[in-house]
């Protein structure tokens, strides 16, 4: 899929608005990419995850950031044949108490998968629970990189991030 393809997909879907919105971290944007908006798009989350699925290798596991990683993670999953786990942001107070759900094994080799990259702290957080678990972390898959930190503060953490589309993509093509 191209570039251009994947940017249209998302407008599609709706999923790119302009306006002023405040962004998770604090501060603000004059667009917004509304995750939820591609993730339950059959046709943008298809795009995404063959997109995903086509930069990965047979043996690759994927891991999901819940929330907005988990849709991505389990699309991928489907479209390339591959297990993925969910890194959850806190661990759950019943049941098992996992911070990982799925099957992971130890030393197991893990690609992140995201939906958006502002400062990249949710993904960084998702690497950390994932090593902290056993697994071999050095690839993260994201759908935007708003390029605001985040690829720097994600390589920081020993990981090549790839981003299908960026801002300055997403800007241009308006």
């Amino acid at each position: 899929m191209t570039n251009q393809a994947l940017i249209d997909a998302l407008r599609d879907a709706d999923a790119v608005q302009f306006g002023e919105f405040e962004l998770s971290h604090g501060g603000t944007s004059e667009y917004y990419v509304d995750k939820y908006l591609f993730e339950t798009d059959p046709d943008c989350l298809e795009a995404i995850s063959e997109a995903f699925a086509d930069r990965l290798a047979d043996d690759d596991k994927l891991g999901g950031v819940a929330l907005g990683g988990v849709p991505l993670a389990a699309a991928t999953s489907v479209a390339a044949g591959v297990p993925y786990v969910i890194a959850r942001k806190q661990r759950k107070e019943y049941g098992t108490g996992n911070l990982i759900e799925g099957r992971l094994e130890d030393g197991e080799a893990v690609v992140v998968v995201e939906d958006i990259v502002t400062t990249g702290t949710s993904l960084v957080e998702a690497v950390e629970a994932l090593r902290e678990a056993g697994a071999t972390v050095e690839r993260a898959l994201v759908v935007v990189d708003r390029e605001e930190g985040g690829r720097e503060n994600v390589e920081d953490a020993g990981v090549e991030m790839e981003s299908l589309v960026t801002a300055s993509d997403l800007l241009e093509s308006q």
